[in-house]
């Protein structure tokens, strides 16, 4: 248990960097299932839209510290690879 005012401010501090964390972690992973289904189910035109929004909220969880930005890296280039494949696939 805290003892000081600085240390219970902390406490209160972490929990509401961690909530926003993991609603952010949250928003991206829905962007994420959001563009996955546009592109299983969706014309390509939806699924580049899709992925736009995918994309810039990936970059925007990495620059506030969320994830890595290789992480972030990693996982857009894993949709883009997906996207290309479905775009030359209707080719």
């Amino acid at each position: 248990m805290a003892h000081s005012l600085t240390a219970e401010k902390r406490i209160r501090q972490n929990a509401k960097n961690a909530a926003r964390n993991r609603w952010r972690l949250k928003t991206m992973r829905g962007a994420i299932k959001e563009f996955l289904d546009k592109l299983a189910h969706g014309s390509a035109a939806d699924a580049g839209e899709a992925f736009n929004k995918a994309a810039k909220l990936i970059d925007r969880t990495a620059a506030k510290g969320v994830i890595h930005k290789n992480q972030a890296a990693r996982r857009k280039s894993r949709l883009s690879k997906r996207l290309k494949s479905k775009a030359g696939s209707k080719a």
